[in-house]
């Protein structure tokens, strides 16, 4: 039986890291992408070590140089000898609170979390409409659901990346590409480390765990952990702004 053979973007670290592991122990080949090729090299190393029969290969990545990704999905291709599957991951939180003359920060964090999973998608799409299967998977966040305060350009940005998806999986419906969007919860990682409040948070093994499980059932959209982020999201667009307030 032969490996599934993916792109993950994010790897170098939090949710991107522990997920290499995860689909490594599931029999993945990877593609390990970031922008800090030596601690790709680090982690490429060690999952060779633990599973010699298949291949993971570190590849420095800006997914913000948005022509780069279209040459990462043909590497990537190149690289494993076909390409099944790419999970956007990367992602920053530099944005803080509006008007306090951050712009560049919230410019920063639309472009990579936005911009540039669409980037790694477009072309991932292009490659398996030649093909005719393939399996594009996004990381988005509850953020993009709920519109927390002290979070404008980075829930926004997560916000679009859902849209993003919702539009994708319509287009492609009627083909055998399959679609995967993911909502995180507070996961504990450097990305929210700062935050004023997280709560319901969950380790980033078992975050990972959950993330790994949905990608290998290619389930079209699910909150991780399930519960209450399932419940919490769907309520978002109703919930007053005074509740929504008191999170920031």
């Amino acid at each position: 039986m032969s490996h599934p053979r993916y792109l993950l973007t994010g790897a170098s670290s939090g949710i991107g890291q522990a997920l290499a592991s995860e689909l490594a122990a599931a029999g993945f080949s990877l593609v390990l992408a970031a922008r800090r090729k030596d601690s790709l090299e680090q982690l490429a190393a060690t999952l060779r070590d633990h599973y010699p029969a298949q291949q993971f290969v570190p590849y420095a990545l800006d997914v913000c140089d948005y022509h780069a990704c279209a040459q990462a999905i043909s590497d990537a291709q190149s690289a494993l000898g076909g390409l099944d599957g790419v999970i956007a991951n990367a992602g920053i939180a530099l944005s803080g609170r509006a008007g306090r003359g951050h712009f560049d920060k919230a410019q920063r964090t639309i472009e990579t979390n936005l911009l540039g999973a669409i980037a790694c998608l477009d072309a991932a799409t292009a490659v398996f409409r030649g093909q005719n299967h393939g399996h594009l998977v996004a990381v988005a966040s509850v953020a993009g659901k709920l519109d927390l305060p002290a979070t404008c350009a980075y829930s926004a940005s997560k916000a679009g990346l859902v849209s993003y998806m919702r539009s994708l999986d319509a287009e492609l419906s009627r083909t055998v590409i399959r679609t995967t969007t993911l909502l995180p919860g507070f996961i504990d990682t450097p990305l929210n480390q700062d935050a004023a409040s997280r709560p319901f948070l969950i380790d980033v093994e078992h975050g990972a765990k959950l993330i790994a499980q949905h990608i290998l059932a290619k389930r079209r959209s699910a909150y991780v952990p399930s519960w209450p982020w399932a419940l919490i999201g769907r309520l978002g667009p109703w919930l007053p702004t005074s509740l929504l307030a008191k999170l920031g």
